[in-house]
C-alpha cells in the first residue's frame, strides 16, 4: 500500500483502490492543489478546503459525506458524527470521522475535529492501524487535545495534519508543538509519499510525519 500527502487534511490512500480524503483546491489556502483521481473520496465535511471533489473525481468515483456504514468498492467505510467546534457544531457545524479498512489494515481519518471525543466512540474506533489526526489548533483540535486522543486510541501509526506548512494561509500552528510531546526514537519523517506493508506496523505507537 501507498500513502501519499497533499497537503492540509488531503491524503491518498493507494492499493487496488485509491481512498482520497478531503481535498482542498490549493489556490484558496496557497499550496498546491492535489494531483490525484480517487475512487472513492472521503469529506468530513462542506468546507471549502475540505470538498474540493472536482479536483479529484473521475467518471467513477464515489463520493461519501454522511456518516453510516457503507462497502465502497471493496473497501468498508464507516462514518461517525462528530463536531467541528466545542458547541456541537453551532460555530462551524457537523464533521465526519471516517474509519475504513483495506485489507486488514485500518484507517481512521478525524476530518476536522473540534472537540474531546467521548469514551464511546473511542471504543468505536478500534482498532486503528494509522489515524490522521489535526494538530493546528483555532479551527481544530489543538496538539495537547491530539497528544491526549492518541493515547487514548493507541493506533499503529499518528499521522499528523492541518497544521501550519510553508504556503499556507490558514491562521494555524506547526506541526513542531505537537512532535515536542514525543521521544526522537518514535517520530519518523516520510517525505511527501510512503509504501508499506503490514508487517511495518510497530507494536508501540510511533508518529510518521509527511512533508511536502
Amino acid at each position: 500500500m501507498r500513502i501519499r500527502w497533499h497537503g492540509h487534511a488531503c491524503f491518498e490512500i493507494e492499493n487496488q483502490e485509491v481512498v482520497v480524503t478531503d481535498p482542498h483546491d490549493g489556490r484558496s489556502i496557497g499550496i498546491k492543489p492535489p494531483r490525484v483521481e480517487g475512487d472513492i473520496i472521503l469529506v468530513s465535511h462542506d468546507h471549502f478546503d475540505h470538498n474540493a471533489v472536482r479536483l479529484v473525481t473521475k467518471t467513477d468515483s464515489e463520493v461519501v459525506k454522511e456518516p453510516g456504514n457503507r462497502k465502497v468498492g471493496s473497501i468498508d467505510v464507516s462514518g461517525y458524527l462528530s463536531y467541528h467546534d466545542r458547541a456541537e457544531g453551532s460555530k462551524r457545524g457537523d464533521n465526519i470521522i471516517f474509519k475504513f479498512e483495506d485489507e486488514g489494515i485500518s484507517f481512521c481519518h478525524l476530518g476536522d475535529l473540534g472537540h474531546e471525543l467521548d469514551d464511546e466512540l473511542i471504543e468505536k474506533l478500534k482498532p486503528v492501524d494509522f489515524l490522521f489526526i489535526p494538530v493546528g489548533g483555532t479551527f481544530t483540535i489543538d496538539s495537547e487535545m491530539a497528544v491526549d486522543l492518541i493515547a487514548k486510541i493507541k493506533p499503529s501509526i499518528a499521522i499528523p495534519m492541518h497544521y501550519k506548512i510553508g504556503g499556507l494561509s490558514l491562521d494555524i500552528q506547526g506541526v513542531d508543538r505537537f512532535l515536542s510531546n514525543y521521544p526522537e526514537d518514535s517520530i519518523h519523517k516520510v517525505g511527501v509519499e510512503l509504501d508499506f506493508l503490514d508487517s511495518d506496523l510497530p507494536e508501540k505507537t510511533e508518529v510518521w510525519v509527511f512533508s511536502l
